[in-house]
């Protein structure tokens, strides 16, 4: 699948990089031109695959919020990357 070929090649770009090696690379005019194409690749797959199989993608965004706001509430899931099931126990 054309998408999943776009997101790896974004990945391969960020893939060992820390939250601040990544922050730095947008500094960088080259890497950010780089890190933008491949997001536009992404989204412009994403969208045309949106649009082949009928889906409304902003409304399947706005009900996935609503299930992760159950999963990871505020109070326990902020600053940490814990699945739900660490958060509760």
């Amino acid at each position: 699948m054309t998408l999943a070929g776009e997101s790896g090649e974004l990945r391969e770009i960020l893939r060992w990089l820390t939250p601040i090696d990544s922050t730095a690379l947008m500094g960088d005019p080259v890497q950010s031109a780089r890190v933008r194409e491949e997001m536009a690749d992404v989204f412009a797959y994403l969208l045309r695959m949106a649009d082949v199989l009928n889906l409304d993608l902003e409304q399947a965004l706005a009900d996935k919020i609503k299930v992760n706001s159950g999963k990871y509430p505020a109070h326990l899931a902020r600053g940490r990357a814990d699945t739900y099931t660490q958060l509760r126990g």
